[in-house]
């Protein structure tokens, strides 16, 4: 189960063996790729132009443009809710010691360099992966200890690029 919240309002996503669900009920459509950013839905007879306009595996949040308006989704899988619940959710993004490629990829640029001091949501560095370039940016505040990877770097997922 994941939960997800569009535009500060809360949704619910399960996978049941008859298909994906919204909020308990039986949700279906008709998802057609364009280009690498852009789709076209179809849902319950409407149609919509879908544009993935930023994409923070760090945050696990996607900005998307869906017919001209932009729309902020953030999402929470069964780990995230279960440290929530125990209150543990903050505690568990306070402390941060690197940033690690959240896929396979190709390093485009480095934005950082060793000493420097980021914000949490400071771009980083990006990654370049299935035609799309990502914008990984700070999880936290911190000082930049070391750089693992250089521009041009094939990396692997879960390899190490940045240490603070």
């Amino acid at each position: 189960m994941y939960q997800t919240t569009l535009n500060a309002v809360p949704a619910t996503i399960d996978f049941g063996p008859d298909g994906p669900l919204l909020n308990g009920e039986p949700f279906t459509w008709d998802l057609v790729k364009l280009t690498d950013r852009t789709y076209h839905i179809l849902y319950q007879n409407h149609s919509y132009t879908a544009e993935l306009l930023d994409l923070n595996a760090a945050e696990k949040t996607v900005s998307l443009r869906i017919n001209g308006q932009i729309h902020q989704v953030q999402l929470k899988d069964r780990f995230d809710l279960l440290l929530e619940k125990m209150g543990m959710s903050d505690a568990a993004a306070a402390k941060v010691n690197n940033l690690k490629a959240p896929m396979p990829g190709l390093i485009v640029g480095i934005n950082v360099a060793p000493g420097d001091v980021v914000s949490k949501g400071d771009s980083l560095l990006i990654l370049e992966a299935m035609k799309m370039e990502n914008n990984l940016k700070a999880p936290g505040d911190g000082t930049v200890k070391t750089i693992r990877a250089t521009k041009g770097d094939r990396v692997e997922k879960g390899q190490i690029l940045i240490e603070f």
